[in-house]
């Protein structure tokens, strides 16, 4: 079987407060979008984001609680691009969970939560490589 994912669809309370997160702080633009669900464009897959309601009722499943312990995450070229990215989260609706600090395997990262508690990890990792498209290559 291929090793892809198509979508990844994340349940939210309030699609405004969503959109601003992703649209303002990310600057990411949306290429559907209705009064339940917004998807946007990744590189070789999409992120959704869609009325926690509507969700359920799509998948035939209730009373599903907050997110767990997972993560996205968004890498960034450049070292100097770890804090302006996680202040610009902030600003747009966005919750710092952990500041930006060196793991210890090297580089920098930090947390934030999207207005629905997903977390996302802003990291730059100087042993990843990211083309012009986006697409992180990992090396061990």
């Amino acid at each position: 079987m291929q090793q892809q994912i198509a979508v990844i669809t994340l349940g939210i309370a309030d699609l405004g407060r969503s959109r601003r997160f992703y649209t303002e702080g990310f600057g990411w633009k949306p290429v559907f979008e209705n009064n339940e669900v917004i998807f946007y464009q990744m590189n070789g897959f999409a992120l959704s984001t869609w009325q926690a309601a509507a969700l359920e009722r799509d998948m035939m499943r209730r009373g599903w609680s907050r997110p767990g312990p997972f993560a996205l995450a968004h890498n960034v070229r450049e070292r100097d691009d770890v804090l302006p990215t996680i202040e610009r989260l902030a600003a747009n609706g966005g919750h710092v969970m952990r500041a930006a600090d060196e793991p210890p395997h090297g580089g920098l990262r930090g947390y934030v939560a999207d207005p629905d508690a997903h977390a996302w990890e802003i990291a730059w990792n100087p042993a990843w490589a990211i083309d012009p498209n986006g697409y992180v290559t990992f090396r061990a």
